[in-house]
């Protein structure tokens, strides 16, 4: 199972009891909001020691239906890609 927002949270409120629910919550937001801005504007996001979120543009092209041949345009999008930092890719494969 991954980690949830709210589970995410609880985990903050615990290691930090004197702030209040609502203001961790707003802090959170903003956090993740300025992320997705960033990446909306095309802008690459880095944490130091966990990884660095960027945009890839796939461009427009013509593809073909598999199961009739019939060919279709396929329109340009983004992708979100992940790099980890080498902190996170030691500690997920040590042995």
């Amino acid at each position: 199972m991954g980690i949830v927002k709210s589970n995410l949270l609880k985990q903050f409120r615990d290691n930090f009891p004197n702030f209040q629910k609502k203001h961790l919550n707003k802090i959170f937001d903003i956090f993740l909001n300025e992320i997705k801005e960033s990446l909306r504007r095309g802008e690459s996001v880095e944490i130091r020691s966990f990884g660095r979120f960027s945009v890839k543009i796939h461009m427009d092209k013509i593809a073909r239906n598999p199961k009739t041949g019939e060919k279709i345009k396929v329109p340009q999008k983004k992708i979100i890609r992940f790099k980890m930092a080498k902190e996170i890719f030691g500690k997920i494969n040590e042995k």
